[in-house]
């Protein structure tokens, strides 16, 4: 094989990995459900949903909690942490006014997960300390960083690890949420920033759906 023959076959080598990286990406995208009052609501549904990965965290209470079996019910996921400064509780805040508003029926089949992007401070006493604020039926989620970091690609939330050496650090974190459906697959996202009415609007006939 020539050296022109070698590079234009590492060039098509290269060419045929990023497609393979990109392509389902693209077709995930374009598989979206096209509902205007969803999409105006910052709701956006995968019209087949993807698997939850295989992993277990720890909730406030010190229990487990398998990620892969978050079912019966439709679950919001907000990744964020304890000492954030502003968008955690703002998020949080939030979501207990819009779960306070909702039917009851709609309410009852809606659960809030904080998923903390700070495993070195976020101990499970410390998430159920902190939600008691918010929404007591809320639940924590933490687990190692090598954990979260797998649970954070599969539902495509992105946060960035933060240096915990230094005193007072922030974490930078998506302000999205994840949802869950009743069988236990993501089934969309919730993009922020969120608004309450439009959100009040159209939540209760999708929490109505399995």
């Amino acid at each position: 094989m020539s050296r022109t023959q070698k590079m234009l076959f590492g060039a098509f080598a290269i060419i045929a990995i990023a497609a393979a990286a990109f392509l389902p990406r693209l077709l995930e995208q374009r598989q979206l459900a096209d509902d205007p009052e969803l999409l105006g609501a910052g709701i956006i549904l995968l019209q087949q949903g993807r698997d939850m990965p295989q992993l277990q965290m720890l909730d406030q209470n010190e229990q487990p909690v398998q990620l892969d079996s978050l079912k019966g019910q439709w679950s919001l996921l907000f990744f964020g942490y304890t000492f954030c400064p502003d968008i955690c509780p703002t998020t949080l805040a939030q979501l207990r006014n819009i779960r306070g508003k909702l039917p009851t029926a709609s309410a009852q089949r809606l659960q809030v997960y904080l998923v903390s992007v700070d495993p070195a401070r976020d101990t499970p006493a410390r998430l159920k300390e902190y939600l008691g604020y918010f929404d007591k039926s809320f639940k924590g989620l933490s687990g190692p960083p090598e954990t979260l970091g797998r649970f954070s690609d599969a539902v495509s939330i992105p946060y960035v690890p933060a240096d915990t050496s230094k005193p007072n650090y922030t974490v930078q974190h998506s302000g999205n949420l994840a949802l869950v459906g009743p069988d236990g697959r993501l089934r969309g996202f919730i993009r922020a920033p969120f608004d309450s009415q439009k959100l009040l609007a159209v939540l209760p006939a999708l929490l109505r759906r399995d």
